[in-house]
């Protein structure tokens, strides 16, 4: 019994260490896993599919000697859930040296990520994706929710108005959810699970975050008929998405291991910044930020897609505030129970009017209703639109929800302009005709196609653009006056003040004009909206 089992202990033991070397053969493949590397996830580059599915969940790799005890700092934790493969070529090391060799930029960018990033990363734990997509901000924004792009893509996530509005951020008006911390989290985070459910991998996935979907399922059908590669590097892309992918692999490996880049990461608590308190009241900002006990531009920095000095309660029925103020603006709130906590309203325009009326029937200056609306010089508001005025009188309740989720403004010129035919006399000039119908020598040369100087001649038809509500300037008494011909209507001028010939009717809308076409003085100046 003694050998037989000796014998099989050997047997035993001579299989283990054959299953041991192999396992270890298998694993120089992959790369070693620790605590600061990012953990490697297999994905095959699927091909997108013509209809949109659900995204996978995406489970990172156990990591070995993981703590039941919750990470101290945020970086910890993020590093802990990384699930990416990573991606390493040229480009990522040339990104690596770039952002090492600013670490004062880096210090700002994360810095600035404070205030934000257990957010993100508890959005992503919850839906099980990747925490390595919680350091995109930095790619797009540098984590500041007021960035604009020149193409007019807005906030932290950087979204184009009209994927916005796909994903349901509200833009009027009073706010603009693109800039929203939560708001514009969650849209980020639907579409990159929709790019994701498409392509299948995640650096396809974020490529299209940055280049479009169509633009990258066209790649990718053109690499297949080509019988090229389907990958993310394999793809023929813009310069931009090209190093897209490879700038947030180079963050990522700073965040893995800053020490071999000699970045300092602040200390951020694994712990909520903000917390979300609820509004039942119109409330100004800088009355809601005084009752929270912090500074202006620290509300503002939670609370970004606020555009106008009062926070209407019907469409932002949430704030944020830092954790350890919620509860004193609470208390200052109750405290103001009864009392106002708003100095604006919204009004809707009546018909289309000039800012001096609609001054007069709310009391305001035309400057402070140009200032905070904004109204352009030269435009009166057309009828139907919203405008936010001060609360006085009749005009002394909290907006409704129609109207803080609808509110729109449009324009019309204030003064719309026609065209006349007059006749010039013996001795007329420009200038004489400029100063017989209040406009410039310069306009009517743009308007005639003449250079200046010219000499006019007596019966020359000159084309003249005069207010439609003023009378012809015509009549001036004096011992000369140009014939009008009255024989030819009135027709609008459609070349943009170059003079041509009509061909509508159509009134003219100062907006057409520059401001040299019409005096300032006399008319307004005419700027588009």
């Amino acid at each position: 019994m003694t050998t037989q089992f000796l014998r099989a202990l050997t047997q035993s033991l001579a299989l283990a260490c054959i299953s041991l070397a192999l396992a270890g053969c298998a694993n120089l493949e992959k790369p070693s896993d620790d605590k600061s590397a990012a953990t490697e996830v297999s994905a095959e580059n699927a091909q997108p599919s013509q209809t949109i599915s659900v995204a996978k969940p995406v489970m990172a790799k156990q990591k070995i000697e993981v703590s039941s005890d919750p990470p101290a700092d945020i970086w910890v934790r993020i590093r802990q859930g990384f699930a990416m493969p990573d991606l390493e070529n040229d480009l990522v090391k040339d990104r690596e040296e770039w952002y090492a060799a600013r670490p004062d930029y880096m210090v700002r960018m994360t810095e600035r990520s404070r205030k934000y990033l257990f957010h993100i990363v508890e959005e992503l734990e919850r839906r099980n994706m990747p925490t390595e997509l919680a350091l995109l901000p930095f790619i797009e924004s540098a984590f500041n929710p007021e960035a604009v792009s020149s193409a007019k893509a807005a906030g932290m996530w950087q979204f184009m108005p009209a994927t916005g509005k796909y994903f349901d951020l509200k833009q009027n008006m009073f706010r603009d959810e693109r800039r929203g911390v939560v708001e514009s989290t969650r849209a980020a985070l639907d579409y990159l699970q929709k790019l994701y459910g498409m392509f299948g991998d995640w650096h396809l996935a974020l490529a299209a975050y940055n280049w479009g979907e169509g633009s990258v399922s066209r790649a990718l059908a053109k690499n297949k008929a080509a019988g090229l590669g389907l990958t993310y590097s394999d793809l023929n892309m813009p310069t931009e998405t090209r190093y897209y992918v490879p700038k947030l692999q180079a963050v990522k490996n700073i965040i893995a291991q800053p020490q071999s880049f000699n970045a300092r990461l602040p200390l951020i608590q694994n712990h909520p910044y903000f917390r979300s308190v609820s509004i039942t009241r119109d409330i100004d900002v800088k009355l809601a930020a005084n009752f929270a006990g912090i500074s202006l531009d620290d509300f503002k920095a939670l609370n970004p897609s606020m555009s106008r000095p009062v926070i209407l309660a019907a469409g932002t029925p949430e704030i944020l505030l830092p954790w350890d103020n919620a509860d004193k603006f609470l208390r200052r709130l109750e405290e103001h129970a009864n009392k106002p906590l708003a100095s604006w309203t919204a009004w809707s325009v009546p018909k289309t009017m000039k800012i001096a009326e609609v001054g007069k029937l709310v009391n305001m200056s035309e400057s402070e209703l140009r200032s905070i609306n904004p109204i352009p010089n030269g435009m009166q508001v057309k009828q139907g639109s919203t405008l936010l005025v001060a609360r006085q009188g009749n005009l002394d309740s909290d907006v409704t929800e129609h109207l803080a989720d609808n509110a729109q403004i449009s324009f019309a010129p204030e003064v719309v302009l026609r065209r006349i035919m007059v006749t010039t006399l013996k001795g007329d000039t420009l200038a004489t005709l400029a100063a017989r119908h209040d406009v410039t020598p310069a306009n009517i040369a743009a308007w005639n196609k003449l250079k200046i100087p010219v000499a006019l001649k007596p019966g020359q038809s000159i084309a003249i653009l005069v207010p439609t509500t003023a009378s012809s300037k015509g009549s001036k008494t004096g011992t000369k006056k140009s014939s009008i011909n009255t024989g030819v209507k009135s027709t609008p001028n459609q070349s943009n003040g170059n003079g041509s010939k009509a061909k509508t009717k159509a009134p003219i809308k100062a907006q057409k004009q520059t401001s040299k076409d019409v005096k300032a003085s006399a008319q307004g100046s005419s700027k588009s909206p």
